[in-house]
């Protein structure tokens, strides 16, 4: 393996985690990529590692619910068994929480049925916010965490704003923000640092579920400084840079990644669409 670094990505498959792991090929780590895909999205993850590997990187993909504890120590125990097999004893540089699996429903309507329910709440949380608590502590009890590594988690301008059915989702994204800057602190003896990636509104498979999506991109796109979406490979970008040596003093922190999208509200869109024109 050639005491090249490794990168674990959950969320590998698409949007933001994919692209992330493209982009660290690029500068030279391999990548562990845990996804949960059906057969009719498999050709997308066949890309992604066809691309990692044209780049001179090595590619283990595990298609698992990242969310279960079972089939998450599977994985690390595979990741362990890999490292210990190899003379140089690599550690995982670089941990990405991309998740973006949840429900999408209101609160309040006229029937139990037509809101969102305990178990969708609990599940939705689960996945989209307390895992990276739990495969960061799994990494840490397993030695598995290299000192100096870097942690990032995808949040977004929900986790402070209100987009309708998108309540379960925001609380996730507010209690993943609240997540890093405890890990943030609590790993800083090993020089671990951890921030949140606001990206702005990306045409990702992810954000086309949220009812009205169509609306947010036509917005965003309006209000934009630089007349245009946020891409993933934007994001990606920022994390590879966030990922260098340089910027070992950053931590704890929401990072935005959007172009200047975030500080501007609905009247400011005239500046956005002719001001500087």
């Amino acid at each position: 393996m050639h005491n090249k670094p490794w990168a674990l990505i959950l969320g590998a498959s698409s949007g933001f985690g994919g692209a992330a792991a493209v982009e660290l090929a690029k500068h030279g780590y391999n990548i562990f990529g845990v996804h949960l895909d059906r057969q009719i999205t498999m050709p997308n993850v066949v890309q992604i590692i066809k691309k990692i590997e044209k780049l001179g990187q090595h590619a283990v993909f595990f298609n698992i619910n990242a969310a279960d504890p079972i089939k998450r120590e599977e994985v690390l125990d595979e990741i362990q068994e890999r490292f210990d097999a190899d003379k140089e004893h690599p550690k995982i540089k670089v941990l990405i929480h991309s998740l973006a699996f949840g429900a999408l429903k209101p609160y309040f309507g006229k029937t139990a049925q037509d809101v969102i329910s305990q178990a969708q709440m609990t599940m939705t949380l689960d996945v989209m916010a307390h895992s990276l608590v739990y495969w960061t502590q799994e990494l840490v009890f397993k030695n598995l965490l290299a000192e100096g590594g870097r942690i990032f988690a995808l949040t977004s301008a929900g986790s402070q704003t209100v987009i309708p059915s998108y309540g379960a989702v925001s609380a996730a994204k507010a209690a993943l923000e609240s997540h890093i800057r405890q890990i943030s602190v609590e790993l800083g003896f090993m020089k671990v640092t951890a921030n949140a990636i606001m990206a702005g509104v990306t045409d990702t498979p992810a954000l086309k579920k949220i009812p009205g999506s169509d609306k947010m991109l036509e917005s965003a796109k309006a209000k934009n400084p630089g007349g245009r979406l946020t891409l993933p490979e934007d994001v990606a970008k920022a994390i590879a840079l966030l990922c260098e040596d340089s910027a070992s003093w950053i931590s704890g922190n929401v990072i935005g990644v959007d172009g200047g999208e975030y500080i501007v509200n609905y009247t400011g869109e005239k500046i956005s669409k002719g001001f500087y024109k």
